[in-house]
């Protein structure tokens, strides 16, 4: 048995903040059932490129959940839900701040018709404040938080993150601890609560570093000048012969010991805090030298924490993350189509074993479904 077997959550969430948390969810035994609207459903099921009649995002971020369909503009679109959510654990949204009161929905309103509900409100800036109604984006939230600026480039070659840092670090995954606390929560006391999950505030701890060194020292790290984040030579990425990547993180001294010895570089210039220039210059010509296989050659085994930055097509097929069986589940489209579901970061104890693969719902599949569970 899952964790979250016999727990209902009522999913009006849309895109990937939501959508991540509720997957989290579905993975360990809920049933997530997805609230979308008539016609086109959620906005994530056209984006490309389409897999069969929907995203292939959505179907990787809404694999195994229900889907029933409601205008929540219509009074008789709330009556039809009002039921569902009497009789729902968890409800989470991610609407601007007061859309749901308006659509009569919110908190309060919902307290009333169950008070036993944990009741997840995602936003950007959260549900008090004076940002709270600002449309923004991931890159809005990272960068009004201040970590952009700890690492975007040079003004000449900004750098744009590779993932949406604040949807899912700021937002889905504090969206699932929350909602597993106020559960424990609510078994001691038998009473609900409303959770207020704001993607920018969430983004301060993983700062943790940067926060701690404008205490101490007043001012804060420049950009790329950390030593995270490029500003030792201990921690950087470095161009090969064949235009491939080292990464290079031997900060502690016997990493940084082992690593100038592979590479042999002079011993004038291993003692990086006297010139971290020099050092960082004589280091980037050596591994410049040569190509990415020689380098890995010359790492394999060795206790330097380096290695080559691998391409996705490399990490797919990396037997290491085979063996951990990351790409047993199977996701499964209308058409027949197989591809590997999306790993979640679920202890495989917590998640059904890999069997028969599962879908994203085709929009509005479970009404029926849903209705008749709701009125029994």
């Amino acid at each position: 048995m899952r964790p979250l077997e016999g727990v209902r959550v009522v999913d009006f969430t849309t895109l990937l903040p939501g959508p991540m948390a509720t997957l989290l969810l579905a993975e360990a035994g809920a049933e997530v059932i997805k609230v979308e609207r008539p016609g086109r459903g959620e906005e994530m099921r056209h984006y490309a490129p389409m897999w069969g009649q929907d995203s292939v995002n959505f179907a990787l971020l809404n694999r195994g959940k229900k889907s029933v369909v409601v205008d929540l503009k219509d009074p008789d679109g709330r009556a039809r839900v009002e039921p569902l959510i009497a009789r729902c654990d968890v409800l989470i949204e991610q609407f601007r701040p007061g859309v749901m009161d308006r659509l009569g929905l919110g908190y309060d309103a919902v307290a009333k018709l169950n008070p036993s509900i944990v009741y997840c409100s995602i936003s950007g800036y959260g549900q008090t404040g004076p940002k709270r109604d600002a449309a923004a984006h991931d890159l809005n939230y990272i960068g009004d938080a201040g970590l952009l600026s700890l690492s975007m480039g040079t003004l000449d070659a900004p750098v744009i993150p590779p993932v949406l840092i604040a949807d899912i670090a700021g937002g889905a995954y504090p969206a699932v601890i929350n909602i597993l606390l106020a559960l424990r929560e609510r078994d001691a006391t038998g009473q609900g609560r409303r959770l207020d999950v704001a993607m920018t505030d969430n983004l301060f701890p993983l700062m943790y570093s940067a926060l701690g060194e404008r205490q101490v020292r007043g001012i804060c790290p420049a950009g790329g000048k950390a030593l995270t984040t490029g500003g030792s030579p201990r921690y950087r990425l470095y161009r090969t012969a064949d235009d491939r990547m080292v990464a290079a993180a031997p900060i502690e001294q016997k990493f940084w010991e082992m690593f100038c010895d592979i590479i042999m570089l002079d011993s004038n210039l291993r003692n990086d805090a006297l010139a971290p220039a020099a050092t960082l210059a004589a280091v980037s010509r050596i591994i410049r030298s040569r190509p990415a296989a020689y380098w890995s050659e010359a790492f394999a085994g060795k206790d330097c924490c380096c290695t080559i930055v691998a391409t996705l097509e490399e990490a797919l097929a990396d037997p290491h993350f085979r063996a951990r069986g990351l790409f047993a589940h199977a996701l499964v489209n209308e058409q027949g189509e197989r591809q590997p579901a999306l790993p979640v970061p679920i202890d495989p104890a917590f998640r059904a074993p890999p069997g028969e693969p599962e879908s994203g719902p085709a929009l509005g599949a479970h009404n029926g479904e849903i209705s008749a569970k709701s009125a029994g």
